[in-house]
């Protein structure tokens, strides 16, 4: 696999996505952050939840031969005893992240989606790619984040709204009805979408945070190919800086509503 990548933090904040890749896997996280003012009963945060879990599923991955939803589980297990002792796990903020797991496995890809980061894969002789991303969680916040969408990003009624609608989500994270993320629980890894194909019938294959994929799935500059053909053409920086100049373009909200005005952005590229 040839691989390329770029991750960029919201401005003013840690960076809690993370990237890395391996001669025959890749994995990209994104923590979910804590709004000010919201607890979350780790004094570790949300940044190092996802350089930990991240580089133990890498890890797995290029050694272990199980299943891709065993090595989460196992992976969310193992980060969770490193800090049990001295955080409430309990705590319905508890540090969480997306993962796209993907791995070559002699002549087969195969791959692991949790929550709404998303997983390109140009199919030969496909016009359009496969897009691969468990929506869950968007199709429960729709339902609350109305007045949060009707403020002004950055203003302190929006924060406020923010800070409410992501505490309102906690409620629903992983159980029936609701939606999965990596955080404690490693029956969450069981929710995973998971798949595979011949890896002569992929072309290549792109992994995005949400805030890399906003350009297509929020902002809608853009198709999904057009994403793969930047990344393939430019390399990541491009598809990062065209997110940056959107959010640069409508910093109150206004023409795009969103949670966070600037969002952590990564994408990973490789070609088979």
């Amino acid at each position: 696999m040839r691989v390329t990548f770029a991750t960029e933090a919201a401005p003013g904040w840690p960076n809690e996505d993370f990237v890395a890749a391996a001669p025959d896997a890749v994995v990209l996280l994104d923590g979910a952050g804590t709004p000010p003012g919201s607890d979350s009963g780790c004094s570790h945060g949300v940044a190092w939840y996802s350089r930990t879990l991240g580089s133990t599923l890498l890890t797995a991955m290029s050694q272990s031969a199980g299943t891709l939803a065993e090595l989460l589980s196992v992976g969310i297990k193992s980060v969770s005893s490193l800090h049990d002792g001295t955080c409430d796990l309990a705590h319905p903020g508890s540090p969480s992240a997306t993962v796209i797991m993907l791995r070559r496995v002699n002549d087969t890809l195969e791959w692991l989606v949790l929550a709404d980061s998303v997983l390109l894969l140009d199919v030969v002789e496909a016009a359009e790619p496969v897009v691969v991303c468990d929506d869950r969680e968007a199709q429960v916040g729709a339902l609350h984040r109305a007045e949060m969408d009707a403020l002004d990003s950055g203003s302190v009624e929006h924060v406020s709204a923010h800070r409410r609608y992501v505490e309102t989500l906690r409620s629903y994270r992983n159980r029936d009805g609701g939606f999965w993320v990596a955080a404690t629980d490693p029956l969450a890894a069981d929710q995973a979408l998971t798949g595979s194909m011949p890896a002569d019938q992929i072309r290549a294959a792109a992994l995005l945070s949400d805030g890399a994929s906003r350009l297509v799935d929020r902002f809608h500059l853009g198709t999904w190919r057009h994403v793969l053909d930047t990344l393939d053409e430019s390399g990541p920086d491009d598809v990062l800086r065209q997110v940056r100049a959107a959010e640069q373009s409508d910093p109150q909200g206004t023409r795009w509503p969103r949670g966070k005005a600037f969002d952590d952005a990564t994408a990973l590229y490789f070609r088979l």
